[in-house]
């Protein structure tokens, strides 16, 4: 059997700041180390650290009742007031937010303090999107994550000469956003700003995958459970190659079921250790 690995799979830029900002947060001692979340989207990394001493806070009632140390903003970002809370509880901040979310958390605070109508195209559970939305005004953000919701957005807003700013979550679904901008343009705004802040490494890696699932009999696609631009890879590579796997480590295929088959391609969300890929890799051969 043939196995193709994705150039793109496994940690991208922002993903690899944060883990390596745990690491030197554990390797400086002398306090603490917490993540506010889990500091990525990926269990096996999380848990890794977690036996290493670093400990997760959910809530603000874990902030306050930790022991001062070092709080690790996760790779995702945060709501803006929850800077405020944590420094307030005697914690020092170490910000591992990816700068590509935390240039659109600037994009939507200039958007809406002049007075345009912000659009984030997203899933609005999503603890990037939920940051980015705390960045403007409640009363002029709207968070769109089907098209109904746009459809619903364009009856509220009948006025054709309001401005717009649309975003995006890094992660979305590229063709989609194209689409939900779409909408837009053919209910004649005549005032939208369209921001395309779809990481280039999430379009590359999902445009790499839609490639991929066209010349392979079978797609295994890895990543953690509650990682956004996994799931996007899994829905692309699904949508082409019926035979397609989504798993978190190795433990988790059946390669039985890959008999028989030809050529298997793999590919990895932006949370995924390069072991976990590995390991993958080496067992589709054997």
């Amino acid at each position: 059997m043939e196995v193709i690995l994705a150039q793109k799979a496994g940690y991208c830029f922002g993903v690899k700041r944060a883990v390596d900002m745990v690491e030197d947060c554990i390797n400086a001692a002398g306090m603490p180390v917490y993540t506010y979340g889990p500091i990525i989207h990926n269990e096996e990394v999380v848990k890794t650290f977690e036996k290493r001493g670093v400990r997760v806070l959910s809530t603000y009632e874990d902030i306050k009742a930790a022991e001062p140390g070092r709080v690790i903003i996760r790779a995702h970002g945060v709501a803006a007031a929850d800077y405020d809370f944590i420094k307030a509880c005697g914690h020092t901040i170490v910000d591992a937010t990816c700068p590509f979310v935390l240039k659109i958390h600037n994009i939507v605070k200039k958007a809406s303090e002049s007075g345009e109508e912000v659009v984030i195209i997203g899933n609005p559970e999503h603890p990037e999107v939920e940051g980015i939305r705390s960045c403007a005004k409640p009363e002029n953000t709207t968070v769109l994550n089907s098209y109904e919701d746009a459809e619903t957005f364009v009856k509220v807003h009948p006025d054709k000469n309001i401005k717009i700013c649309i975003v995006a979550q890094t992660t979305f679904n590229h063709n989609k956003f194209q689409e939900f901008v779409e909408i837009f343009s053919k209910n004649g705004y005549n005032f939208v700003r369209v921001l395309n802040t779809i990481c280039n490494a999430t379009e590359e890696r999902q445009t790499e995958a839609e490639s991929m699932s066209r010349r392979v009999d079978a797609v295994i696609v890895i990543g953690g459970k509650g990682s956004s631009n996994t799931r996007k890879l899994y829905d692309i590579c699904s949508s082409i190659c019926p035979d397609t796997y989504l798993i978190q480590t190795a433990d988790d295929m059946d390669f039985t079921r890959l008999r028989g088959v030809k050529k298997v391609g793999i590919t990895a969300g932006a949370s995924t250790p390069e072991y976990i890929i590995r390991e993958v890799q080496t067992k589709c051969q054997i």
